[in-house]
């Protein structure tokens, strides 16, 4: 019997989890423990269903360009409940010198496809969309294969200093919690680097893309969410597992190596395992692994990977008592000189998030540029939010409903050289054959980015089970 500790129930641990579940239940030699320090699972992934709204804590949806959340779900018989971002609604403003500028249809992340409206926009200067046209014709010469460059280097070359400023940090500040003059390019927009070593021109890279999708199957919605909230996903997979294999509100002191054996300390008593997974912030990974014999660069590397914290604060007005434009939200350069980061007009985005005649806001604060707001009291907050959306929507009505959601060092931050770090961690991580690390740390932060680390976790120890039943 192999035995498998799963440190962290967040989703990666989870759908850990699930996997192996499976395994067992097609007669794999398995078993499993979750251990999770808090009195819930799910981590970040949290949802409040209250007077008629959906209030996610953490994430409200996954890409659904990224196919593992989905397949997760197909596993779980969830499919059917599945809903799609409206896209037909989608539209999201920056907040410029106190006015909110649409960003101009076409626009993939930072590149414009679509050169009437470009031109026409008012969130960019001539200077800027001169520089925009100037790229399809005449683009920077692209660096070596093996030099990774900040987000603000990248987007520079392109394009101009202004396309950082207004949409590149926002955009990024919004994803990550983090800044364009830190985020590495290669981690955080690989697909841009692709197009740059393929057209030398993003703005080429980026209409090729859409011709060919022209030519295939209908777009698939950006965002998919559950109907009922993401937390949805954490209690199907839950159901799936035995009781006994969760243990909420069991934080693991210590773990040890000897020999080929782990022994997992929580609560002062040690139990044995023979493969264990580290499904939690890199940060809390090294400390556990810093008195593993052998381990001490590994937890060097896990120790460097920087962490931002974020508050997110849900507020539901009687929707009659504001005025709100069309689309999905709104995002913050630094520029502006206020604390809020972005905010989302959650009725829109979604349906079925909000009771009838009820407009749900969702504002986000914190990350790299405001490390200080987590240390804020909740009326502060609400007082400080509340200001800056009247500054800024002249929304005056006080809210029906308010929720403040705090999450310290929860968001890793890909900063310029993250990938070869990346590389490094799993060359040493090798040393130790049944240790395994998932979550957001590593290969992307989204939920299909940590369920696709979870699974890939499972499908390492299933191969082994077999490896060791297969007759040489």
């Amino acid at each position: 019997m192999v035995r498998v500790a799963i440190i962290g129930g967040g989703i990666s641990g989870l759908t850990t989890a699930f996997y192996l579940e499976q395994e067992r239940r097609r007669g794999a030699p398995v078993e499993f423990v979750i251990f999770e320090a808090e009195p819930r699972p799910g981590g970040v992934i949290q949802t409040e269903r209250v007077n008629g709204c959906i209030i996610e804590a953490g994430p409200d949806s996954f890409l659904s360009s990224k196919p593992w959340a989905r397949e997760l779900c197909d596993d779980l018989r969830l499919s059917s409940q599945l809903i799609g971002s409206r896209d037909s609604e989608r539209k999201t403003y920056i907040l410029v010198r106190g006015r909110l500028e649409p960003i101009p249809p076409g626009m993939q992340m930072i590149v414009p496809t679509k050169a009437s409206a470009m031109l026409t926009s008012r969130l960019f200067s001539s200077r800027t969309k001169l520089a925009m046209v100037q790229e399809y014709f005449a683009p920077p010469e692209p660096l070596s294969a093996d030099h990774d460059e900040s987000v603000a280097s990248f987007v520079s070359r392109h394009f101009t200093a202004e396309v950082v400023e207004r949409l590149a940090d926002p955009l990024l500040a919004g994803i990550y919690g983090g800044e364009a003059a830190a985020l590495s390019a290669r981690a955080t927009l690989p697909q841009m680097i692709d197009m740059e070593a393929r057209y030398g021109s993003l703005v080429r890279g980026a209409l090729a893309a859409k011709n060919t999708h022209k030519s295939g199957a209908p777009p698939q919605p950006l965002f998919t969410a559950m109907r009922d909230g993401m937390q949805r996903m954490i209690e199907a997979i839950v159901r799936q597992l035995p009781r006994e294999t969760l243990r909420c509100s069991h934080r693991v002191d210590s773990i040890q190596l000897r020999d080929s054996a782990w022994k997992i300390i929580s609560a002062g008593i040690g139990e044995d395992f023979d493969q264990v997974i580290l499904a939690l912030p890199a940060h809390a990974s090294a400390k556990l692994m810093a008195e593993v014999r052998g381990a001490q660069r590994l937890t060097e590397i896990l120790t460097e990977i920087p962490y931002s914290s974020s508050t997110t604060v849900a507020l539901a007005y009687k929707a009659s008592e504001i005025t709100l434009p069309q689309g999905f939200g709104f995002l913050v350069p630094r520029s502006e000189g206020k604390r809020m980061i972005a905010c989302t007009f959650v009725h829109n985005k979604f349906e079925s998030r909000a009771a009838e005649n009820t407009a749900l806001l969702r504002v986000f604060l914190g990350g790299t540029r405001d490390a200080a707001v987590v240390d804020l009291g909740d009326e502060e907050i609400v007082r400080l939010v509340s200001g800056e959306l009247r500054d800024s929507l002249n929304v005056t009505a006080e809210p029906r409903l308010v929720r403040v959601f705090k999450w310290r060092a929860a968001m890793p931050q890909y900063e310029v050289g993250h990938l070869l770090r990346i590389a490094s961690l799993e060359m040493h991580v090798q040393r130790f054959s049944s240790l395994h690390l998932t979550g957001n740390a590593y290969h992307g932060i989204g939920i299909s980015d940590c369920v696709r680390s979870g699974r890939a976790a499972a499908d390492a120890i299933a191969r082994r089970m077999r490896s060791q039943r297969t007759p040489a």
